[in-house]
């Protein structure tokens, strides 16, 4: 690394480590500093805690982290290992959805969530289905119709098919297991519903961010690819209509009075298809810009400047404006200096994490950061670093776990004749075999080779 390099790096530390703390926590009242009034707060009285936290283990377990292997065991190519994966998910979702409940202290459960868990068990039923068809499951090739129907279709369309639905399997558990608590704490009803909607929503958004940034970091494929579009290219795309639907959704115009959160949520809408236009424009070429990051930026910003009602609840909102802003800073450090605009070093730096590993922890924390649940802390007698702490701890398992199933996929695909997942993108002097054609009796199960094969490396 030569001095220029080495002191752009020293200057960026110095500017994550003390300058963006000391802006966004600069503007605040005083009052900020002291803690909330807990007297009139009750403990909140926890029944069947083991039980309920065996349940929801269990949960995560089958309805989001076993949907994961099976997705990328699917878009390996590996249908048959996927498809015994979804067995035994779909035979919990039947469970899930008949007899298991996650009720609160008045033995009810929420509805979203009731409706989730059948969610779950349709889309992991279709996806088996699909799933057999492309292995060639004699259960369900036996049948005449459905034998003509998968050799019309065709292997190749019904793996596409059945990946596609397995990841959106995944999603869809991902949604039930963060539904389970709020179900069985009572959150989010009446006036708090809207809330707890733009808080999930986002957060798995920024958590969604991450995993694309972390795929197509993970994915040598994806790395070190030729395609005509740069992620920040298509991220301008992504913010500028998330940005224009933002904008006009979250205050009805003309139809009702304008509050403070109002104009906060509709200018963060506006800044954001500014600025996706502006990265439109630069991105084009296949050309690497700095906006997106920059209105990541602005995003945690604004989030630092949030006051809230309950002093806790604007010090988890700081600490996720700050994650925020570090992230952006780190993502446009990592263009300019690190790749110097090229889409690749290559290989991995491990510097490169931190920008995806900032946006999945500050998903993480906006999602807990609702009203109801920052007063259950208080209500526990904790305070905000404790509650921060123990949502970082989940952004690091969820991180972890991202990074296993796409070096999973990694793993699987590259023992393949044929890449497999977005094979479209694969660099142009690797060549590509031909698809195979669709056998019913042939295992299309490959033995896995080692992940870091010399073939990725420059």
């Amino acid at each position: 690394m030569n001095k220029n390099v080495a002191g752009a790096h020293n200057l960026l530390l110095l500017l994550i480590c003390f300058i963006l703390p000391v802006i966004a926590i600069q503007p605040r009242d005083m009052h900020m500093m002291g803690m909330d009034d807990t007297d009139e707060l009750t403990s909140p009285e926890i029944t069947n805690g083991a039980t309920k936290s065996f349940h929801w283990i269990a949960t995560v377990f089958f309805l989001f982290m076993l949907p994961g292997i099976s997705t990328a065991y699917s878009f390996a190519k590996k249908t048959h290992t996927a498809v015994l994966f979804q067995c035994i998910s779909g035979a919990y979702a039947l469970l899930e959805a008949i007899i298991l409940r996650f009720p609160d202290s008045e033995n009810v459960e929420n509805s979203t969530s009731r409706a989730a868990a059948w969610i779950v068990l349709v889309l992991t039923s279709i996806s088996l289905f699909f799933g057999m068809l492309s292995s060639g499951t004699k259960l369900v090739i036996s049948n005449k119709r459905l034998n003509k129907f998968a050799t019309a279709t065709g292997e190749r369309t019904l793996n596409v098919i059945h990946s596609y639905l397995s990841m959106f399997t995944t999603i869809v558990g991902w949604v039930k297991v963060c539904l389970a608590p709020v179900s069985m704490f009572g959150f989010c009803r009446d006036g708090h519903t809207g809330q707890c909607l733009a808080h999930g929503i986002m957060g798995s958004s920024f958590v969604l961010y991450g995993f694309i940034y972390s795929m197509v970091l993970q994915v040598p494929w994806l790395r070190n690819s030729n395609s005509s579009y740069s992620q920040d290219y298509i991220d301008s795309w992504i913010m500028c209509l998330y940005g224009i639907v933002n904008t006009f959704t979250e205050h009805r115009w003309g139809r009702e009075e304008w509050f403070m959160h109002d104009y906060q949520h509709t200018a963060m809408g506006i800044i954001w298809w500014a600025g996706g236009l502006l990265g439109i424009y630069l991105g084009r070429h296949n050309k690497r810009t700095f906006i997106p990051s920059l209105l990541i930026i602005f995003t945690g910003w604004s989030m630092t400047q949030h006051s809230q009602r309950l002093i806790i609840s604007t010090n988890v909102h700081l600490f996720f404006g700050i994650i925020l802003m570090v992230g952006g800073t780190l993502r446009i450090f990592e263009i300019s200096v690190l790749l110097r605009d090229k889409r690749s070093a290559g290989e991995i730096l491990s510097f490169q994490y931190l920008a995806p590993f900032c946006l999945v922890s500050a998903g993480i924390l906006f999602m807990g950061a609702t009203e109801e649940q920052v007063t259950l802390v208080l209500r526990l007698g904790a305070d905000h670093s404790s509650y921060i702490l123990v949502a970082l701890s989940g952004a690091f398992l969820v991180y972890f776990w991202i990074l296993v199933c796409l070096d999973l996929y990694v793993y699987l695909a590259e023992g393949h004749d044929k890449i497999g997942f977005l094979d479209k993108y694969v660099d142009s002097t690797q060549g590509m075999d031909t698809p195979a054609e669709f056998e019913f009796d042939e295992d299309i199960n490959d033995d896995p080779i080692d992940v870091r094969s010399e073939s990725f490396e420059m």
